[in-house]
């Protein structure tokens, strides 16, 4: 696939208006808002944190490695990322929206594709065989349309880093100017954690910020909640 076309997918899967419910997420955010742990000078500051610490050697790490199984037509390794990526989120409302937005990612790609290895990954999701987390199946959405790693694994930390800064506009905790600011300003994060996912083995998998975890914890149990997470 010429770079072109790796650019144009991965702008149509990373993109809001792909129906994967993944920016009805805040990722947190609600929870430390509701918390008054953030406020409108600290949003990039948690988001640099959430991807270093958090999203990085987790969801990345988990998206880089199931790529490469699906690319080499290894179904039975993206399953095996998959269960250990669902078994490392510490929460239930992490683990539920991740599955949610993977589902309807992994459903509408493997109708708009076909191809064997994400058709198989979609059966035994819809079997219940393997939990179908969302940076999984967009590892195979992306194998299958020929997206090479590295591309995959930065699209899908912008489209969590747009969906984040989402939420903070309408948490109001920013303005549209200051989110592409802040956009702009985590594109130097969104490269290093694409690196540091690209060379991290699946022994590593696994995030820590047990805040994060903390609020994620809280906000299942909120009254009145505006996102999934």
């Amino acid at each position: 696939m010429t770079d072109v076309r790796q650019l144009l997918t991965s702008l149509q899967f990373a993109d809001s208006a792909f129906p994967s419910g993944f920016y009805t997420m805040s990722h947190s955010l609600e929870g430390y808002s509701q918390a008054h742990l953030v406020g409108r000078d600290g949003v990039q500051q948690l988001l640099g944190d959430l991807l270093l610490h958090a999203v990085g050697p987790s969801d990345a790490t988990a998206l880089a490695t199931a790529h490469r199984a699906a690319a080499g037509g290894d179904v039975d390794r993206v399953q095996e990322v998959d269960q250990l990526l669902f078994a490392s989120k510490l929460n239930a409302e992490m683990r539920t929206a991740s599955v949610r937005s993977g589902h309807q990612l992994i459903d509408l790609g493997a109708e708009l594709i076909d191809q064997p290895l994400l058709a198989e990954y979609r059966e035994r999701v819809r079997l219940r065989s393997t939990p179908g987390c969302q940076p999984v199946a967009a590892a195979a959405v992306y194998a299958a349309n020929g997206v090479d790693t590295r591309h995959a694994v930065a699209a899908d930390l912008f489209a969590f880093s747009a969906s984040f800064v989402g939420a903070a506009l309408r948490l109001r905790l920013t303005d549209h100017r200051q989110a592409q600011a802040v956009l702009l300003a985590t594109a130097g994060v969104i490269e290093q954690v694409t690196d540091a996912a690209l060379g991290r083995d699946l022994a590593d998998l696994g995030g820590c910020a047990p805040m994060s975890d903390v609020m994620s914890a809280r906000h299942e149990r909120a009254e009145t909640r505006l996102f999934a997470s």
